[in-house]
């Protein structure tokens, strides 16, 4: 077992890696100078300044926040956000995701650029969230169009809506489709209406997500 002080979420989500010269990493917790480096869905790692872990380099930490420098690139890490995709000369159109435990492909990414949980679903028509989150996301979903929906306790209605971002590293799409639930929902289901528009190719417990254009 890894020691995991002031764990956070991020820690349990799929890393994703976007573009060939891309890494992901994530801040999972601090221990004492030292940080708690997640870094492409690797168990975390106690690195201290100065030191480097996976072509990651620890510049500085503070409180809640480290610096780390990937391929002469700086990012800030901050405890409790969605991994930081850093990268050098890279297309930024890749999106690699790695399967949990119980083979689902989980991962952290943003909405109208407000950090949400995202579940592959490649049976889903849309991307596909509850009213809670929608409500919280200032989405004016009652306007849209009436949509029936076909759940496991049977028929209700929803509303499909345009979201205006989802965004997943810094592979960003304008103007997804998505359907509002009114149950609410553990995860965003990340649908068709997103994943329609890359390439799916699986390898053992990674699924690869590139651009069609």
């Amino acid at each position: 077992m890894y020691p995991l002080p002031r764990l956070c979420l991020a820690a349990f989500c799929a890393a994703m890696a976007v573009g060939a010269a891309a890494q992901s990493v994530a801040l999972s917790g601090m221990m004492g100078g030292k940080a708690l480096l997640l870094v492409d869905g690797r168990p975390p790692k106690s690195v201290a300044p100065g030191e480097t872990h996976m072509g990651v380099k620890l510049v500085s930490v503070a409180a809640d926040e480290a610096v780390v420098e990937i391929a002469g690139k700086r990012a800030t890490l901050h405890l409790g956000e969605s991994p930081v995709s850093v990268k050098g000369k890279g297309s930024g159109n890749k999106i690699v995701l790695t399967a949990d435990s119980r083979g689902h492909f989980i991962g952290a990414g943003k909405i109208n650029g407000q950090a949400m949980q995202f579940v592959v679903d490649t049976g889903a028509t849309a991307v596909s969230l509850g009213a809670v989150e929608a409500d919280r996301m200032g989405i004016n979903y009652k306007n849209g169009d009436s949509v029936q929906l076909s759940t496991a306790n049977g028929n209700s209605s929803g509303w499909r809506v345009r979201l205006g971002s989802v965004r997943i590293g810094d592979v960003e799409l304008s103007g997804v489709e998505a359907v509002i639930t009114p149950a609410p929902m553990p995860y965003v289901l990340l649908g068709n209406s997103f994943l329609t528009q890359f390439q799916m190719t699986r390898i053992n417990d990674q699924m690869v997500l590139e651009r069609r254009y």
